[in-house]
């Protein structure tokens, strides 16, 4: 079927189908749609389909809901995809509001807190699935090892921020590119029109942000979610995993909003519902604004305005540059930088990974800080073998029996409530 006939409100039935079924990360999430867009429907080819995925995977932001609004605004201009990207997002949102609510109210119960026991062993396997995958794909040449290494040594052992590794990584990759051929594809340029949707969608973005600081001072919890979570939106290349460590640095050891076995639950949260991982940021939002600002109402109003802040640039990113993809991906520079990003991204994970680790393994943690090293190390003595266990079993289910990460989550989760009424 050519994506020129195809009316609005069938587009509309397929994104609400592909809303409701993308559980299971990114790389499920991408495999629903090529098979659904490509395969079943015939809207995309496969060459512009892989086409649009690369360029999606090299924009800050969830790369499966900009290819859904990327797919929506191919076929139906900015309604096709607003419509795509809403409805990829706002299923999954409205499920990690409810159980976000659930948490806090029942957090506290005994079978709760064993349901994200082994909630959390299945995270530790699931980020180590995810450095996997992103590592086969990232790491193609000896200087993506080096630059996946250093990333990792910065953060572990300095604690660099985050952007500052995102922007060492883009300046290596672009001047490691220099002299490659560069062979513009052609493009209609409007940069008028550009500029007007660059304006709009930064208004929609930052004054929301704008009238919160005014209107609760720069100190408030709300305030904090927005500045906080517009920095996030800027700096969150290579999907939601490369930028956990800078979430969890923040909102538990910066700010102090949550703590780490929330942090953690969280992520477990979010892996259980349909959308893009990276609405673990609404429940951070909720938890925090619940705590600091009043309550359920405030916890719905910290989560929607996170939520505001996070997708209002993903939309952006899409329809300002899609118009130009084409010319985009030619340039070698530019491509060169984002795949050194990527390359970093691994190092990120690999971070991620073992900050998991040391908090789901182990009772007691030694923070050792003598400048400039910052290094968190383990009580080996304090070692939960449970949790070892549990682990284990998750990693198994997901890399050799290839389970899925929901299903490993869900029997990751039985199995902490069993061990918890048996031992």
């Amino acid at each position: 079927m050519n994506s020129d006939r195809v009316s609005f409100g069938e587009a509309l039935k397929v994104w609400t189908r592909i809303g409701l079924l993308s559980f299971g990360g990114p790389a499920a999430q991408i495999a629903l749609m090529h098979r659904v867009l490509v395969d079943e429907r015939k809207w995309l080819s496969e060459k512009r389909f892989l086409h649009a995925l690369n360029f999606c995977m090299l924009l800050p932001g969830p790369e499966a809901m900009q290819l859904a609004t990327y797919a929506g605004w191919r076929m139906h201009g900015l309604g096709g995809g607003l419509a795509a990207g809403l409805l990829f997002v706002l299923p999954g949102a409205l499920v990690v509001l409810a159980l976000s609510i659930l948490y806090v109210a029942l957090g506290s119960l005994p079978a709760i807190g064993a349901v994200f026991f082994g909630i959390k062993a299945a995270v530790l396997a699931i980020v180590l699935e995810a450095l996997l995958r992103v590592s086969r794909r990232a790491l193609r040449q000896h200087s993506d090892w080096l630059i996946a290494a250093a990333a990792f040594i910065a953060l572990y052992a300095f604690a660099v921020p985050f952007p500052v590794i995102i922007l060492a990584a883009g300046l290596i990759g672009f001047f490691r590119s220099a002299g490659e051929p560069f062979q513009p594809a052609p493009v209609r340029i409007h940069f008028g029109q550009t500029l007007l949707t660059l304006t709009i969608w930064l208004a929609l973005w930052l004054l929301p942000v704008a009238l919160v600081l005014i209107a609760f001072g720069p100190e408030h919890v709300f305030s904090g979610i927005a500045v906080f979570f517009s920095k996030l939106a800027v700096v969150t290349f290579g999907g939601a995993y490369a930028v956990l460590a800078y979430l969890a640095q923040e909102v538990v050891q910066t700010r102090g909003w949550l703590t780490t076995g929330e942090m953690v639950d969280g992520l477990g949260l979010a892996e259980t519902t349909p959308g893009p991982l990276i609405l673990v940021i609404e429940y951070v939002a909720y938890v925090s604004a619940h705590r600091f600002a009043g309550g359920v109402s405030g916890g719905i109003a910290g989560a929607a305005l996170a939520l505001w802040v996070t997708f209002v640039p993903c939309f952006m990113w899409i329809f300002v540059f899609a118009p130009y993809l084409d010319y985009l991906r030619s340039m070698p520079r530019l491509s060169g930088a984002l795949a050194a990003i990527t390359a970093a991204v691994v190092g990120v994970i690999l971070n991620l990974s073992l900050w998991f680790a040391l908090h789901v393994l182990f009772e007691k943690l030694t923070h050792i800080t003598i400048p400039p090293l910052n290094i968190w190390l383990p009580d080996l003595a304090s070692v939960n073998l449970l949790s070892l266990l549990l682990a284990v079993a998750a990693a198994l289910m997901l890399l050799k029996f290839d389970l899925g990460v929901v299903r490993t989550i869900l029997v990751s989760a039985l199995a902490g409530l069993a061990s918890a009424l048996l031992l």
